[in-house]
């Protein structure tokens, strides 16, 4: 007997008030300190470069990732998620910290964690710790050598347990859920759900799933060649919390593509777009009101439940969307009539 979440309930009594905040970016935030790749070491001895490996600053700078979580959490984030979107051995082996993962894991979470509550016994407004796992760089779908098809660098299994040694830290950190972001392959993403419903068997306790696509095209596909609603489809048998688009592109490109999954999707939307565009340098420019002009217009289509940003957004996007969405209600979730729902790359309906 599986124990329901009652983080999940609160989150859903939450969210049927008005419309929540996450938080956003880590990386472009943590590249704004200039920390060299001293700060990244600390007084680990780990024999390679660790100039990049944000997710280890849970060990070496906790006060970075603490400020930045801190921020969030003052421009308006209801939701805050733990820095650790590539804290798993798949990749930590590219900087020789496989060894580590566990430890970066908890690390993160209780900052995440301890953040949340001070900020929760502040104002006395609940807040949230969401557990992100990223998509590590290898695909369960495609094959890296284009002249062997057939060959994978790993198979699902191996994908499990990957996932499912992150999650078991994360949540003995504290977090409330479990977020699979950025997902490019839906294969990586079931691997993830089957690790997340695996510990959920092991703790007698509900663990309650985020997912995040994103697309790599302006045709609205992933990496593995899902539409969104294929995507959707083809996760809703996991039941998660929230389902919705993240990274990709920024909230203008991304908007027919939110538009197609609300109606369809009885689960929370949340959506976290990037801050517009890159520019050149990869640098991006779309100022805060700007987005939240953007974010406003969503909110006001009813088309989410939950916003918040990704690559280039700060804690000052994040307090424009909180002001733009403020006065809408939040989206109404669909009840979609019995059918028979398929899915390969694309849909496919099966009336009743």
């Amino acid at each position: 007997m599986i124990k329901p979440s009652e983080a999940a309930a609160r989150f859903r009594a939450e969210a049927a008030k008005r419309i929540l905040l996450t938080d956003g970016a880590f990386g472009t935030m943590i590249q704004g300190y200039g920390l060299s790749e001293a700060d990244y070491r600390g007084a680990l001895d780990l024999g390679h470069d660790q100039k990049g490996n944000n997710d280890i600053l849970a060990l070496t700078r906790p006060d970075v990732i603490r400020e930045i979580t801190h921020a969030y959490l003052e421009a308006g984030s209801d939701m805050v998620s733990t820095n650790t979107f590539n804290a798993n051995s798949i990749s930590q082996g590219d900087y020789g910290a496989v060894a580590l993962v566990r430890e970066i894991n908890i690390a993160a979470a209780q900052i995440a964690r301890s953040e949340a509550d001070a900020a929760e016994a502040a104002d006395g407004r609940p807040r949230f710790v969401a557990g992100a796992l990223g998509p590590t760089n290898k695909t369960l779908s495609l094959s890296p050598d284009v002249n062997d098809p057939g060959y994978r660098e790993v198979d699902f299994d191996q994908v499990v347990a990957v996932y499912a040694e992150q999650i078991a830290a994360l949540v003995e950190g504290g977090v409330d859920f479990i977020l699979i972001e950025t997902i490019f392959d839906t294969l990586n993403a079931k691997a993830a759900i089957m690790a997340v419903l695996q510990e959920q068997e092991r703790l007698g306790r509900e663990l309650p799933i985020m997912l995040s696509m994103t697309i790599t095209d302006m045709s609205g596909r992933n990496l593995s060649g899902h539409s969104i609603e294929a995507f959707w489809y083809a996760v809703r048998h996991a039941h998660p919390l929230t389902v919705g688009l993240n990274c990709s592109f920024g909230a203008t490109q991304l908007r027919p593509h939110v538009q197609a999954l609300s109606p369809i999707a009885d689960a929370l939307i949340m959506v976290y777009p990037n801050a517009g565009l890159p520019n050149d340098l990869g640098e991006y420019d779309e100022a805060p009101p700007t987005t939240g002009r953007l974010i406003g217009d969503w909110a006001e289509q009813g088309l989410i439940n939950i916003v918040g940003g990704c690559c280039g957004t700060t804690p000052r996007h994040i307090a424009a969307m909180a002001e733009a969405v403020s006065s809408s209600p939040p989206r109404a979730l669909p009840a979609p009539a019995p059918m028979t729902r398929l899915t390969g790359l694309d849909r496919m309906i099966i009336a009743a």
